[in-house]
């Protein structure tokens, strides 16, 4: 095996696993926001979140890495908030298709109770 590839296929793995840390500490901190009532206990734990993700950043050894990926995705998955808050216009909110299109048939009228003078 060549020198290109072998560093080729690290720099590719590490690049995946920024990227899944990536995603899971965006998924957490967004989680908390759920569980957060008000601002100052969110910004409480998003400093805790950030702390421990920091606390790990100085590990190199690649199926370290990978292990400790999947213990954190393990562990946001055990704590996901079980009634998310979802934006009411999003798909799943309260307000999303709330005024469907009106079935084939049915004319829109649009004077607003303007009478004809004829």
């Amino acid at each position: 095996m060549s020198v290109t590839s072998t560093v080729g296929g690290y720099l590719a793995r590490r690049a995946a696993q920024k990227e899944r840390v990536r995603i899971l500490y965006r998924r957490a901190l967004k989680d908390t926001l759920n569980w957060a009532v008000h601002r100052h206990l969110f910004y409480e734990d998003a400093c805790n979140l950030r702390e421990r993700f920091e606390a790990n950043k100085h590990v190199e050894d690649l199926d370290t890495i990978d292990r400790m990926i999947a213990d954190g995705e393990a562990q946001y998955d055990k704590w996901r908030h079980p009634d998310p808050y979802i934006v009411p216009w999003a798909p799943g909110g309260s307000k999303f298709t709330r005024n469907p299109t009106p079935p084939s048939g049915i004319d829109i009228v649009y004077d607003y109770g303007r009478e004809d003078n004829a």
